[in-house]
């Protein structure tokens, strides 16, 4: 798509949440207690072998269809699906038993629609709807600098100064962790500093070189992550027709960001969503060096998977899906993530294999799990 003033974009966006207010009231952050995963034992593992290879596309999965002819998951499927693997920089890695408690399976697993879609398919449908963000003045600023580069080729978003959400399959495979994820790392958008006349070392003199203004460009600064953290559901489901729903990790970083992150919510049913819309950021590999935005509507969706209309590329795997709500009892209204962005992928429909753009649900037990890798603390991720 031609390049649009972000500022008309914005407004654009903001417009169709304020229009879809008029229609109904229910466009708020319910505060809910929420389960709790809590640790039962941790168990050393064998470091792992770092032999997979990247994955574009997901085959195989089960998607929302075959979700539905699924038996509800039980409390025992629930401890070992959430159970999760923490793998630390020096390749050393470990599994935590969990018990989950005070969750209602049915609440949590009741599908929110039995309605099927028309659903598009290919990763660009037609008109390409991304919008390129090369502003400076917007490109390190929130939101979209939540948005951070995974040195596997992923996108990631910030949900605290040390913490990243991103997708599983971009550091695993379902077998083993990626070749490119032994030295993991995450890139932060910034802006380079303008260049200044500096004193040469032991001299005590200033170069002679005349001073420029330079603008200041954006540019990756990297560092390094010091753990990760995935849920067993993974490891076992890109066999066992679960995987997908569980495609999801935490990344902690040994360092810091002093920019604003976004906070964790909740998915709502996509009808309490305004618009039924969702938003996310990515560094799509057929735009280098930009930051890509885009938002669209959700055509279909189960407990713990949505399929939507963004258009997508390699890259934007891993992206922070967000959308806005107001926060109870007051009119201003806030972004929180409620789903990451999985990708493009082939789901079993009826037999068939066919392509669809994916995300993964936040929903309540996931929350009480990803807030937990974050805080560290259970009596912080009591509600969400």
């Amino acid at each position: 798509m031609a390049h649009v003033p972000l500022l008309l974009l914005l407004s654009m966006s903001i417009l169709s949440v304020i229009s879809g207010t008029l229609q109904t009231d229910d466009y708020i952050w319910h505060i809910k207690k929420v389960p709790l995963v809590v640790s039962k034992r941790t168990l050393s593992l064998e470091n792992p072998k770092f032999s997979a290879e990247a994955i574009d596309e997901l085959n195989g999965t089960c998607g929302i269809e075959c979700q539905r002819s699924m038996p509800i998951p039980t409390l025992t499927d629930l401890e070992e699906n959430f159970s999760y693997e923490t793998m630390y920089e020096n390749g050393t890695r470990t599994l935590t038993e969990v018990l989950v408690r005070g969750v209602d399976i049915q609440t949590e697993y009741e599908l929110t629609t039995n309605t099927v879609h028309s659903r598009r398919k290919r990763q660009v449908y037609g008109l390409d709807s991304r919008f390129s963000i090369s502003d400076k003045q917007f490109i390190t600023k929130f939101p979209f600098n939540t948005a951070v580069r995974i040195s596997t080729g992923c996108t990631g978003i910030l949900v605290s100064p040390k913490h990243v959400l991103t997708a599983a399959h971009c550091i695993h495979d379902g077998n083993d962790y990626l070749k490119s994820a032994k030295k993991l790392r995450v890139g932060v958008m910034k802006l380079r500093t303008k260049r200044s006349n500096k004193k040469r070392k032991g001299k005590g003199k200033r170069s002679k070189r005349p001073k420029r203004d330079v603008d200041p460009k954006p540019s990756f600064q990297w560092t390094r992550v010091k753990h990760t953290q995935i849920p067993k559901g993974w490891f076992k489901g890109l066999t066992d027709n679960v995987g997908v729903d569980y495609d999801y990790a935490i990344l902690e970083l040994k360092r810091s960001q002093k920019q604003k992150h976004m906070e964790l919510g909740i998915s709502p049913p996509f009808k309490k969503m305004p618009s039924g819309r969702i938003h996310f950021s990515s560094f799509d590999d057929d735009r280098p060096g930009l930051i890509v935005y885009r938002f669209c509507s959700i055509s279909d969706e189960s407990s713990d998977l949505v399929y939507q209309y963004c258009d997508a590329q390699a890259g934007s795997s891993g992206s922070g899906m967000y959308i806005r709500l107001k926060e109870p009892g007051e009119k201003k209204w806030k972004r929180k993530i409620i789903g990451v962005f999985s990708g493009h992928q082939w789901v079993n429909v009826s037999g068939v294999q066919q392509d669809y753009n994916v995300g993964v649900r936040i929903t309540p037990l996931k929350y009480a799990q990803i807030c937990f890798w974050i805080r560290g603390n259970y009596a912080d991720c009591q509600v969400g």
